[in-house]
């Protein structure tokens, strides 16, 4: 069976983050990713925290993948109960970037930011649960810079 909320996203543990350097010649998009995880780093430290991004949320009201689709996107801070068995709190960024439903009201929108955020706990207990969080932060260990572990390439690439 098919989800009936399709979220995606990469995990980054703030833990695993030695220093986060913008490079000079970074993009604009880039560069605000680093802006913020490093304001997720000063606001929320460093232990049980984990940066989401590259992410999705779609919601299909209609059972059809074309008809009454909303996708979202989000990035920002996950924080875990102490021993990273349960998400406990999220402080995300939630975008709509499509939809086929037509215009909807502020109210409507900021109702379902509540849904996503929710929705995104709920995923990341799943991801806890099926041992891929441990195993993330096994893979990642201790990396240097955040340019190790995405998809940077200089010159705006």
């Amino acid at each position: 069976m098919q989800p009936l909320v399709d979220i995606a996203f990469d995990c980054l543990p703030l833990r695993s983050v030695g220093r986060v350097d913008v490079p000079l010649d970074a993009s604009p998009a880039y560069r605000a990713r680093c802006e913020r995880l490093q304001q997720a780093i000063e606001t929320h430290g460093t232990a049980n925290a984990y940066f989401l991004y590259n992410t999705r949320c779609v919601y299909r009201l209609a059972n059809s993948d074309i008809e009454n689709m909303l996708r979202f996107s989000f990035d920002g801070v996950l924080v875990t109960d102490r021993s990273d068995c349960r998400a406990d709190r999220a402080e995300l960024a939630i975008k709509l970037t499509s939809e086929t439903c037509g215009p909807m009201s502020p109210e409507v929108l900021a109702w379902f930011g509540r849904v996503v955020e929710r929705a995104v706990l709920i995923e990341f207990n799943h991801f806890i649960a099926a041992g891929r969080l441990a195993e993330r932060v096994e893979d990642l260990g201790q990396v240097a810079s955040i340019a190790d572990v995405t998809d940077f390439a200089g010159m705006n690439v």
